[in-house]
């Protein structure tokens, strides 16, 4: 098969720096941020700002942060999670009691703190160059004197309509004053937001977790019937740790630990690293045959054992191990599909998000998403504020006592989120990620695969149509039956074999079901960087 076939664009070349993003505000502004003399951090944070509002239904201040990042000086790679823990209300039967059978998806109780603005302090109090009060300016800008619709953002505008008019102080900010949605080409504001961020610039990130606009945000959230509370910004950490890791054919592959699924990539990885996958084509049905029967495996091993590692023990390092995927791989039959997936035998005692990536002349890279959960999260904003909050206490089990995910007071939920490095000698090779929920380490995996066994450049690789198995992980949804969902673009001769192993297909649309890649390809003996991003998205790659 022709591998320029479904390539919509070139890759783009550089070796000052790259920048890929869905927002084409937040690249340029990355790219101005590397040109006047910062570093990939401080591109990040500048980067991460403009996307909160120019991209408002897939991330925001109100959000949380996961990323991997590695330092060129050090040749460290480190992992950082920003997301908060539950409030000390929140208990199965405090929901129950306000009549709940699962955890709700909007509105005040269906957040948890936000760690989004707690991770820029840190990345620039640790890595950065610049000011914080200059890196979030462009944001401020583009909240003040607005910024026209991108066609994606429009789309979710367009779906959340009826989740923003739930509540009035969104409805105000994110919808017409005639109740109707903003489309693409409309130019919105968030005069809101962007007198909190002023505020945020002129007094630091602390006044937001302990100070007025704590203050204001708690306030808010008590009258409307939610349960943050004061220590649930006080008690706001950010965690940076040495990321998880596999070995995949030579290559170094990094992620985050729990609350994120980023170990489901890595199983995945280990299991297929057992089938030679370059014997077939690329998009042949056998070798997406092994990565489906893979993921439902690594889905079904994440349901039942992972949590917050901080609050239970967590079989870890077993799930990622190579013993592990042995024992998962010898149930995969070549020929036929899995339909009933129980977890493995332990024998030893993360759909609304954004994704960027940024490497620097000097080598620095930083693999970074942030997240709502949902087309704008729980569709709540603090009165005043601007601020709309993710929803992510969804992630959460309810009244399920025994499964390490059940909620409890101080216990961060299971998350989609994950973001990854591939390193080669200790040295990035490709920096990657995909907004999507569950379909992002479905994702990822195929975007090493297509790089490492087949030898794509990274357009190529992107461009690919895609395949996206349900179930996840969202609870109410774990025992639905399996089916596999493709892009309208995949050969239709892929499919009928898929369906002859037992595969159930349908054809579904372009876009953010199956993602929108982000992907920084480095040749480390040439100095040069190669960028791609997804046409499944509004963004661009940003080269210096």
């Amino acid at each position: 098969m022709n591998k320029d076939n479904f390539k919509s664009r070139s890759t783009v070349y550089s070796n000052n720096g790259i920048v890929c993003s869905t927002s084409p505000q937040a690249a340029s502004t990355g790219i101005n941020i590397l040109s006047s003399g910062g570093n990939a951090y401080d591109a990040a944070i500048a980067v991460a700002a403009v996307e909160c509002v120019t991209i408002p239904g897939m991330c925001g201040f109100g959000g949380e942060v996961f990323s991997i990042f590695y330092d060129a000086k050090t040749g460290i790679t480190r992992g950082l999670t920003s997301t908060g823990a539950a409030p000390k209300q929140a208990t199965s039967e405090y929901f129950i009691s306000k009549g709940f059978s699962s955890m709700p998806d909007t509105g005040p109780l269906s957040v948890s703190p936000p760690g989004e603005l707690a991770a820029y302090k840190y990345i620039n109090e640790n890595y950065g160059t610049l000011k914080l009060a200059d890196l979030i300016g462009p944001a401020i800008n583009f909240a003040e004197n607005g910024h026209p619709i991108s066609p994606r953002a429009g789309k979710v505008f367009q779906d959340s309509k009826n989740r923003l008019k739930q509540f009035p102080s969104s409805a105000k900010i994110f919808l017409k004053p005639d109740g109707n949605v903003y489309k693409e080409g409309d130019l919105f504001k968030n005069n809101d937001l962007a007198n909190t961020l002023k505020f945020i610039r002129d007094n630091g990130i602390d006044s937001f977790y302990k100070g007025e606009i704590a203050e204001k945000i708690i306030k808010e959230f008590k009258s409307a019937g939610g349960i943050l509370d004061k220590d649930s910004f006080l008690n706001q950490k950010v965690e940076v740790y040495e990321p998880i890791i596999t070995n995949y054919r030579g290559y170094t592959v990094a992620e985050n630990r729990p609350p994120s699924q980023g170990m489901l990539l890595l199983e995945m990885l280990n299991i297929v690293e057992n089938f030679d996958l370059s014997s077939y084509e690329h998009l042949d049905p056998n070798s997406i045959h092994l990565m489906i029967e893979a993921k439902k495996r690594a889905f079904a091993d994440r349901n039942h054992y992972l949590a917050d590692t901080k609050i239970k023990d967590v079989p870890l390092e077993i799930l990622i191990s190579k013993e592990f995927a042995k024992v998962r791989k010898s149930t995969i039959d070549i020929n036929n599909a899995s339909l009933d997936i129980h977890p493995g035998p332990i024998i030893s005692e993360g759909t609304d998000t954004s994704y960027f990536c940024i490497i620097d002349k000097e080598g620095n890279a930083v693999s970074f998403i942030h997240s709502l959960y949902s087309g704008f999260g729980s569709a709540f904003v603090a009165e005043g504020t601007g601020i709309v909050f993710n929803n992510r206490q969804q992630g959460f089990r309810l009244n399920e006592p025994k499964h390490p995910n059940n909620i409890e007071p101080g216990k961060r939920p299971m998350h989609t989120l994950n973001a990854y490095i591939v390193l080669k000698e200790n040295k990035p090779i490709i920096i990657s990620g995909t907004p999507g929920a569950d379909f992002q380490p479905q994702g990822n995996l195929q975007i090493i695969t297509s790089i490492i066994d087949y030898n794509l450049d990274p357009q190529q690789a992107i461009d690919s149509p895609r395949w996206y198995s349900i179930p996840g992980t969202h609870p109410p949804e774990i025992n639905n039956p399996y089916l596999i969902q493709v892009e309208p673009n995949m050969p239709k001769y892929v499919t009928d074999i898929l369906s002859k192993k037992g595969h159930s297909i349908t054809w579904g649309q372009e876009g953010i079901s199956h993602g929108i890649v982000q992907l920084i390809c480095v040749d480390q003996k040439a100095g040069i960087f190669a960028g791609a991003s997804d046409s499944r998205g509004d963004g661009y790659a940003a080269a210096l």
